[in-house]
This record gives structure tokens, C-alpha cells and sequence, in this order.
């Protein structure tokens, strides 16, 4: 019988012999100098930045960096030798993969999914930090059958655990038709098991952009890996020695690996579990990971789960269409005397689903009534927000959109399976029964799908929304008695905290004020907590003692004091999971801001990766800040070095997000009318200089502001 550590060796050799093969074949093709590295990260090439403390720029610098790896797999033939093996050979894989992305920097033609963007691991804070997404498993090889394939992988699925697929499981899954892509998170990585690479850059970058672990710091990487990704491995038999290499140095990260293949597997660690009943495998990983999930049962034909919430249902696989935008539909919560509702009472008033022809397009409207002890009429909004996920998470189902601008469609599949429009029904009340039990007695649905019953309800709802607004608009800071702070993102960012005010929402653009005081009430010792503005310091800048003593509680330590309206003193931290980025552009005296979705480059010369990189982890950065898209159009923005007349760029996209609320905000504080034709975007310019050659022409009024530096 062969060692299980001499098999972690052996395979490492042959990783390594094939990674150095890769780089002396990309060095007589294309020269040393040829640069090197993975598209939209400004971590390339992640896990050498982690582990040796170096970028990689060109392929000189690659071949270097594989001399040190290789160090690594010549120790003894022990546990701590062959947990080095196990992280030279990631890094061998990381050369492998990195020297197809200098070929070409679309290796795998759409056919695999490869490396991910610093965006794609940031879109995941948000899900990771909430428990949306539990966990992650990869799995590797093939199953029995292409049936049992699809099996597991829809049970992943649906406990909302991210699935990496690798090998021969991706051919499976294709032969069977399942919708895979990183918005349904099973993602197809690649073919080989040297593309594993690509999950341990991910994971990697996940310490450097919530943890702000620094690279080179190793014993910091395996530490959070460890405490904060709760990710494991699942491999089928039979099990290479190169892929028992890939899984030595994922259990060195704190990832279990659990296997149906039981030879020459000894001495077998903790982390390493053979099961080889591969019904298994989904209890013995969560089981192994220590991951608990909560099951959301509901009472529809098809499945349910958070792993549905990026679903598109496109126009030829689609049975029902209700559109907001060219037919009236909306979205309203009303709370009412509990003895006006009979609780679970979901009505359909009009033609259901399948009275109507398929693909064309139809209204709905919902209405959602509920009664609490503790409910509040503040709350409303709050819940309604919330149906975007709610049906979101429903397989075939796909929503985008709130109030009276919602668009729903309902695939083919899952009305073949039996959906129909009182599932709406079900869906809402089994969530919002469940989500704000402390605040919700009874509730009850009506699903309105008669179009001239309709236009009129939609008016209804209209003056209600206008009512709502008017009393949103007049929240402020100044008039409210208490801020909240939030603490979600804190089991990837220990010391990130946020303060959320009426005026500034959480970075991340989903805790409004509102949203802050409902899970406050929800949960009293939950993440977001009341936190007094009694003890003013500067009201300008943005700076309350109370304020500073619950941010030293809240980030053990780690912040002395921030101030809320300022990107030059003390500004707030980030965690990484922020929707924008603003960055000081030194040239025209004003800041630029793009948003995560936003790929090219910005006039600092850099795009939103390396902008991002400059902050995160719950570190202060002057001169850099992120924060939410809303926030932009608040009078609080910047409002210590002048407010959002500091803003010179953004991209069209987030231009014309944000465009309307930013004119109206500009109309009040400078007397401008619409402002933002007064900002540059990439239509324009990515330049700096001709960038302060259209403010010129456009007189922004940055050019008569002061010096922000």
C-alpha cells in the first residue's frame, strides 16, 4: 500500500513538472517580458500574492515565483511537509492556468468559466455575510451516473450551497440540461483539476478584500480561511494522486474532503472522510463543515432556494410574462387589525396562469396584508423590498423590479411542474411569516390579475408610495434621535463596522435606516443596534462622540473614530462588499465613482478592482470610500469637502441610475439643473487630462471649489 502522503507528493510532482513545462513552453513563445496575468483582479496572480507576498507582471516573474513553489514539495514526507505540497501545488495549477490567460485572455471560449473577477467575489459578501449562501463545496470527478450527478448537485442547490463543478460532473450536468452559471451558483470551473486554481485565487481574495489579510502573511491566510469560508471538497473515485495533492492542500486551508474512494488512503487525517455511500455525501459535508441549514418549506411544485435569486428566464423559455413597465402591476404591503385578516388566506382574483397564452404578456398585482402587536407602518416598505427575494429564490422564476415597475416571468419548466399564480401567494406568506415572525401575527395575500381592477388598485398603491416618500424625504439625520449600526459583514470583516443614518444607507445599498430599525426590532441582540447622537463633536465633518464609542465597541478596538460625512478625515470603513467605490482624482479637484458592475478603466489610471483594493477589510483609507449607489444622490455625500458638486465621473450606467435623485439634489444645494450632464462618463473620457478638458467646457463647479488635498 502506498502512503497517503507519499501519493500528496507524487502528485505534486506531477503538477509541478507539468506547470514548469507550461512556462518554459510560454517563454520561447512569447519572451519573458510578455505580461502575465488574470483579467479584471487587481490581485493577479492571487494565490502566489498570498503565499509568497509577490504580484506576478510578466513571465519572468512567474518562472521565479515557481522556483520558491517548488521548495515547498521537498520537505519530509510528514503532515506538515505534505500540507506544503498540498500549497505548491495550487500554485503550480495557479502557473498552469495563468500562462493559458497570457495566450489569450478568453482561454476556455465561454465553454468553462475559469477565472473570477474581483467583482464576482465581492458580488458574494453580501449572501456570505447574511447566510444566504451557507457554504461552498467543490466537486471533482465524475459521479456514477449522469443522474445522481444532477441529484447532488441540486441538492447543493437547494440548501443554497455554491457549487464549483471540475472534470468529468460538468459533461454530467450538460447531458442533462441543468441551467448552470455563476447568477445560479453552480459554476463550471473547468476540465482539469489544475483549474482548481481559480477557487483558491477566489477564496484567497476573499481574505485580502474582506480580512484584509496581507499578502505573504501565510499564517493569516490559512486562519481565515479556516474560521470564515466554510467551504469543503467532494471527489469521486477514482482519485488521481494529482488530485489527492489539490486535496492536501484544501484540507491545509481548513476545507474537508469527503471521497468514495478508499485506496491507499492511509493514514487517513480528520479532514479527509471516506464515504462511500455517495448518497451520501451532501449530510457527511455539512455534517463535516459544521454547516446547519435552515429549510424554507413552502408549498409550491418546484424547488426553493437562494441559489435561484440571479435566475434569468429569457424571452424563448418563457410561459407567462407580467410586465410593469407596459402593463399595470405592483407590489404592495398594507398593515391592517388582526381582526381583519384570516391568516394563510391567499386569493386569486382574476385568470390564473394558464388561462392565458403562452409567452404573452399579463398584469398582476399583489397585495399583502398584515397584522402584528409590534407591527409598524414604517415596516411596510421594508417587507416590500423584500419580494424581489422572495420570488427571486423560486426555480424558473425570475423578478426584477419593486412596486409598480416589477417585471416577472415564469419559465416553461416551472410551469410544466405545476406553478401557477397562487404560489406567489405562498411564497409571500410563508416569508414574511417567517422573516418578521417577531412583528407579524397573521398575514394574508390577494393576487389581482383583471386588468381594469388593476389601473385602478395601481393608482391606489401610487398615492400610497407618494405618501410614503413624503415621509421617507423627511427623514434626516438632524431629525431623527438615534442612528443603527450594522454589524452583518463582520463574520468576513472583523473589524468593519457600519453607521446607517436616513441619509446614508450601508454600503453594501441594502440597510436603508428603516431597514436597520425593522431588524433592530426584529432582534433586539441581532446585528444592527441603536446607536444615540447625543454628544455632538463636529456636525459638519459628521462626528458624535456616542458614535465613536459604539464603533471602537462594535470593531473591538480596531477604530478609534470615524466620521460620517468626510472622505478625507477618518472616513467609514469597508468591508469589501460595497455597490461603488469613490476615489479622489487629483487633476480636476474631484472624485471619481464606479460601481462594482462597471469592468473598464476610470480616469485614475485604474479600474474598479484596483480602486477597491485601495480599501476594504474594515480599514480607513483617506481619499477613498465605499458605499452604497444611493448614497450619491444624498446631501450628505462628501458634504464635509462640499458634496456631491465634488463628483467628475462615473460610468453611463451608474450615471443613469442615480441621475435623477442626483439633479434634484444638486437643484437644491447649487441651483444647477441637471448636474449630471455635467459629469463625464467612458462615452467621454477614461483620461485624466481630457477629463479636466470637458469640465472646462461643461463648468462643473468643482474647478472654483477648494483644494481637497
Amino acid at each position: 500500500m502506498k502512503l497517503l502522503f507519499d501519493r500528496v507528493f507524487d502528485g505534486a510532482g506531477e503538477m509541478l513538472a507539468m506547470a514548469e513545462k507550461e512556462i518554459a513552453a510560454a517563454t520561447a513563445e512569447l519572451g519573458e517580458a510578455a505580461p502575465i496575468s488574470m483579467p479584471n483582479t487587481a490581485y493577479s496572480l492571487a494565490c502566489h500574492n498570498a503565499y509568497l507576498g509577490k504580484q506576478i507582471r510578466n513571465v519572468s516573474e512567474l518562472a521565479r515565483g515557481f522556483s520558491e513553489a517548488k521548495e515547498w514539495a521537498s520537505g519530509e514526507r510528514r503532515l506538515g511537509g505534505a500540507f506544503n505540497a498540498g500549497f505548491a501545488t495550487f500554485m503550480a495549477a495557479e502557473a498552469i492556468e495563468a500562462c493559458k490567460y497570457a495566450r489569450s485572455p478568453d482561454p476556455y471560449g465561454g465553454e468553462y468559466h475559469g477565472h473570477m473577477s474581483d467583482a464576482e467575489v465581492r458580488e458574494l459578501g453580501v449572501p456570505l455575510v447574511t447566510g444566504d449562501i451557507p457554504g461552498f463545496v467543490v466537486i471533482i470527478g465524475s459521479a456514477p451516473s449522469d443522474e445522481e450527478a444532477v441529484e447532488l448537485i441540486r441538492g447543493y442547490q437547494s440548501r443554497a450551497i455554491f457549487v464549483f463543478l471540475i472534470g468529468g460532473i460538468i459533461g454530467q450536468a450538460r447531458r442533462q440540461n441543468l441551467n448552470m452559471g455563476f447568477p445560479v451558483r453552480v459554476v463550471a470551473v473547468g476540465p482539469d483539476i489544475w483549474c482548481a486554481a481559480h477557487i483558491i485565487s477566489f477564496v484567497n481574495r476573499a481574505a485580502m478584500i474582506f480580512g484584509a489579510v496581507k499578502p505573504g502573511d501565510r499564517e493569516a491566510f490559512d486562519h481565515y480561511t479556516f474560521h470564515r469560508i466554510r467551504a469543503f471538497v467532494n471527489a469521486f473515485r477514482p482519485v488521481p494522486d494529482i488530485v489527492v495533492a489539490s486535496g492536501g492542500g484544501a484540507i491545509a486551508m481548513g476545507f474537508p474532503v469527503v471521497t468514495d474512494d478508499a485506496a491507499d488512503m492511509w493514514p487517513v487525517p480528520k479532514s479527509l472522510i471516506i464515504q462511500q455511500n455517495t448518497a451520501d455525501f451532501i449530510e457527511t459535508s455539512l455534517e463535516a463543515r459544521d454547516i446547519k441549514i435552515k429549510v424554507s418549506k413552502i408549498d409550491i411544485p418546484v424547488a426553493y432556494s437562494t441559489a435561484f435569486e440571479g435566475e434569468i428566464v429569457r424571452r424563448a423559455d418563457m410561459r407567462a410574462d407580467m410586465d410593469g413597465s407596459r402593463s399595470d402591476c405592483f407590489e404592495l404591503v398594507v398593515s391592517k387589525e388582526a381582526h381583519e385578516i384570516e391568516d394563510h388566506s391567499i386569493e386569486l382574483i382574476g385568470p390564473d396562469i394558464d388561462e392565458a397564452e403562452p409567452g404573452a404578456r399579463t398584469s398582476i398585482g399583489f397585495v399583502c396584508e398584515v397584522a402584528g402587536k409590534a407591527m409598524q407602518s414604517d415596516f411596510e416598505p421594508v417587507f416590500e423590498r423584500k419580494f424581489h427575494n422572495f420570488i427571486n429564490c423560486v426555480e424558473g422564476v425570475m423578478h426584477t423590479g419593486q412596486r409598480d415597475t416589477i417585471h416577472i416571468r415564469v419559465s416553461k419548466a416551472a410551469f410544466d411542474a405545476g406553478f401557477r399564480a397562487r404560489h406567489f401567494g405562498e411564497v409571500l406568506y410563508a416569508k414574511v411569516k417567517s422573516e418578521y415572525e417577531s412583528v407579524v401575527d397573521k398575514c394574508a395575500v390577494k393576487i389581482y390579475t383583471v386588468p381594469e381592477q388593476l389601473k385602478e388598485l395601481r393608482a391606489k398603491a401610487t398615492e400610497i408610495y407618494n405618501r410614503r416618500d413624503e415621509r421617507l424625504g423627511s427623514l434626516t439625520d438632524e431629525s431623527v434621535d438615534v442612528f443603527y449600526d450594522c454589524i452583518l459583514c463582520q463574520s468576513f470583516s472583523p473589524a468593519h463596522v457600519c453607521i446607517v443614518t436616513p441619509e446614508r444607507l450601508g454600503l453594501c445599498g441594502a440597510v436603508s435606516w428603516l431597514d436597520a430599525k425593522a431588524t433592530n426590532e426584529l432582534d433586539a441582540n441581532g446585528p444592527c443596534q441603536r446607536v444615540s447622537k447625543q454628544r455632538v463633536v463636529d456636525e459638519n465633518i459628521g462626528i458624535w462622540e456616542d458614535v465613536n464609542e459604539r464603533v471602537r465597541e462594535a470593531s473591538h478596538g480596531s477604530l478609534e473614530q470615524v466620521t460620517l460625512y468626510s472622505i478625507m478625515v477618518d472616513p467609514m470603513t469597508s468591508c469589501g462588499c460595497f455597490e461603488c467605490i469613490c476615489g479622489i482624482e487629483p487633476f480636476s479637484n474631484g472624485v471619481v465613482i464606479v460601481n462594482r458592475e462597471h469592468d473598464g478603466m476610470t480616469p485614475l489610471g485604474m479600474t474598479f478592482s484596483e480602486m477597491a483594493s485601495m480599501t476594504g477589510g474594515g480599514v480607513q483609507t483617506p481619499g477613498f470610500m465605499g458605499h452604497g449607489k444611493q448614497f450619491i444622490s444624498s446631501a450628505k455625500f462628501m458634504k464635509a469637502e462640499g458634496g456631491p458638486a465634488r463628483i467628475v465621473w462615473m460610468p453611463k450606467a451608474l450615471k443613469e441610475t442615480v441621475g435623477a435623485k442626483l439633479n434634484g439634489t444638486a437643484a437644491r444645494l447649487y441651483g444647477i439643473d441637471d448636474f449630471v450632464s455635467m459629469i463625464a462618463d467612458e462615452t467621454v473620457t477614461e483620461d485624466a487630462e481630457a477629463l479636466l478638458e470637458f469640465l472646462g467646457g461643461s463648468g462643473h463647479p468643482v474647478l472654483g471649489m477648494e483644494p481637497l488635498l
